[in-house]
């Protein structure tokens, strides 16, 4: 890791992990390789977006070693890192992070984000990187919960639904409705010191790997308190064949639209 130098303005990194195989689709291809508009697939929108919002921001690309769909054509960068992708998505950016370390400092802000989301507004990225720069413990994107939030009774609790006496239906029951108040919808990019993500995420993951669900919990595992940065609802992540259209709808809707206002958080 290259030391901090008081004297230089820490740089901006986009971190991407695209290592994943998007099994919940079920294409016949990971999900960012999917066609989003005609000619251009998930993960060329995405970086599209991360482009034009920090021109002036390097990229390190975490893909499959075995990656037999990428082409570096769908990279708008002319000078990018690469490193090789984990089993799970916080090995992937744990080793780009490993990756970074070899060219970037301690103090250099990585703004991790979703390869599956390409709808992020360059506005809240924006927003992202002045909040993160203010932060001693890094940022997030993310919106407040608005719809209500129900708990599943445990599976060994759940009724059988359906009529008659064969074969019937288990599906989840409510145990109870859970508060709002306080929720949070947790989106990407989470922006971070380099070398404050990486320790915090080499010790979460050393401790208790399955707590590890985002950037941002690798650093409350280890005491710290990213601030939550309200932005636009319509950053969706790609998960489910119905959100593929749903982000085709929205790319469309603000080509058509470009000077449209942002959906309140």
């Amino acid at each position: 890791m290259m030391p901090t130098d008081a004297s230089r303005e820490p740089r901006l990194w986009y971190l991407v992990p695209a290592a994943g195989v998007g099994s919940r689709m079920q294409a016949d291809r990971p999900k960012q390789y999917l066609e989003l508009s005609p000619g251009g697939c998930v993960l060329e929108a995405t970086l599209a977006t991360l482009k034009r919002a920090l021109p002036e921001a390097g990229l390190c690309l975490v893909l499959g070693a075995d990656d037999g769909y990428f082409s570096p054509s769908m990279v708008p960068w002319q000078d990018w890192l690469r490193a090789d992708g984990g089993s799970e998505r916080a090995d992937s950016v744990l080793a780009g992070l490993d990756c970074l370390s070899r060219h970037a400092h301690d103090d250099d802000l990585v703004l991790v984000h979703d390869v599956a989301r390409p709808c992020v507004r360059e506005a809240d990225i924006h927003a992202l990187v002045a909040t993160a720069r203010r932060s001693a413990d890094g940022a997030i994107l993310a919106a407040p919960a608005s719809d209500t939030m129900k708990r599943a009774a445990p599976a060994g609790d759940s009724r059988p639904h359906g009529d008659g006496d064969g074969d019937k239906e288990r599906a989840p029951s409510i145990a109870h409705t859970e508060s709002r108040v306080g929720l949070w919808h947790a989106f990407t990019p989470q922006a971070f010191p380099l070398g404050l993500l990486r320790r915090a995420l080499r010790e979460a993951l050393g401790d208790n790997p399955a707590l590890i669900t985002d950037e941002a919990s690798a650093l409350e595992a280890c005491g710290r308190a990213p601030v939550l940065v309200a932005a636009a609802r319509d950053n969706l992540k790609i998960t489910h064949p119905e959100d593929l259209a749903m982000a085709r709808l929205l790319l469309a809707a603000r080509e058509a639209l470009p000077d449209s206002p942002r959906t309140s958080a």
